[in-house]
């Protein structure tokens, strides 16, 4: 090989070495995500049930995008009469399955996984809650506002699928998002 050649050859590979690989778009699917983008209090009434306090509470959220705008975190703290417990969401989009997944964890070792459905302004959880070496079924629906400002969750706990422990609670928030053509942007 000449010199030229040999030249020309460690050109080429340390151009392409210095070229930068582009970082995958997510999924337009989680873009549906962002309506939880922001800072949120709520309010919950529960039931006395299994796996379920009964009374009143207050809480905060707060949510924001990570990886890459691949993926939701969210922050819980509710405030119960015995102090406060905290919960750390992680939603996105399975594009293999087409559905979105909601996995929580608290900081008393429990766990959930559900599955979240999203049509327009109501949001579907459906799932598994593991908590004192126990699973529990879980569902829950969240109903935005037309404005996605405010909304009523209402979810609910099983061991058996049969006797169900529920809570409802009200959201308002102070998001961090515009809506732009039937999606939203972080503003």
């Amino acid at each position: 090989m000449t010199r030229i050649g040999v030249l020309l050859l460690a050109l080429v590979f340390s151009s392409a070495k210095g070229v930068p690989a582009q970082a995958p778009k997510p999924d337009r699917e989680v873009e549906k995500l962002r309506a939880e983008l922001g800072h949120w209090t709520f309010e919950v009434e529960a039931k006395t049930g299994p796996g379920c306090l009964d009374g009143k509470f207050t809480g905060e959220m707060a949510c924001q995008a990570i990886l890459g705008d691949s993926f939701l975190q969210c922050w819980l703290t509710e405030k119960e009469q015995d102090g406060e417990f905290r919960f750390f969401v992680i939603e996105g989009y399975d594009p293999v399955n087409k559905n979105f997944t909601r996995d929580g964890y608290a900081e008393d070792g429990s766990k959930s996984s559900s599955v979240l459905t999203i049509q327009k302004n109501e949001w579907t959880y459906t799932g598994r809650w593991i908590a004192d070496g126990k699973q529990y079924r879980y569902k829950g629906t969240f109903i935005f506002a037309p404005d996605f400002a405010s909304g009523t969750f209402t979810d609910a706990i099983s061991l058996d699928g049969e006797k169900w422990s529920t809570e409802e609670s009200k959201y308002q928030g102070q998001p961090r998002r515009q809506q732009v053509a039937g999606s939203f942007v972080v503003s």
